[in-house]
């Protein structure tokens, strides 16, 4: 699974402004969704996004074409007739996105949400899940070859010699 970012609702003229600011000041501003993303003992992948104080009713997780989106939106808890002293933490909305490589059970992915975390989980695809095949030994020197019915020392079994 590849991770790539992906902010489409992010302002431009803010983004230039938090661009500049970290230029002056030598600091790494926070991303508006931090996210880990790893994969647990039996295969699945695990996307957990760190939105706290964002309303659970903003949060939305979609699948399409191969791709996991994450969005979601963090208001201000103050109004623009109050007067800001200090506005650190990002506001507004944002979006993640990670393409889904294959393997991965992208019908059955499951997302929950709880104390300021968001924790969707992928489980891998039955088909791509490590499993032994055995081997059988063939007797009497009979296979099966590209599933038809063609037998190795069946065919003389079959015609009795009787001309009809």
């Amino acid at each position: 699974m590849s991770v790539f970012r992906f902010e489409p609702f992010r302002d431009p003229a803010r983004e230039l402004d938090r661009l500049m600011s970290m230029a002056v000041s030598g600091t790494r501003g926070p991303l508006g969704m931090p996210l880990d993303v790893y994969r647990g003992e039996d295969g699945s992948y695990h996307v957990e996004a760190d939105l706290p104080g964002v309303d659970p009713d903003s949060i939305e997780v979609t699948v399409d074409s191969g791709a996991l989106t994450i969005q979601a939106e963090r208001t201000p808890p103050y109004r623009d007739s109050q007067q800001v002293i200090v506005a650190e933490r990002s506001q507004g909305s944002f979006a993640r996105q990670l393409s889904l490589g294959e393997g991965v059970d992208s019908q059955n992915l499951t997302a929950d949400y709880a104390d300021g975390v968001l924790h969707v989980t992928i489980p891998a695809s039955p088909r791509s899940q490590p499993r032994r095949v055995e081997i059988t030994h063939a007797t009497g020197g009979s296979r099966t070859i590209s599933r038809s019915a063609v037998e190795q020392g069946d065919a003389s079994a079959g015609s009795t010699g009787e001309a009809g």
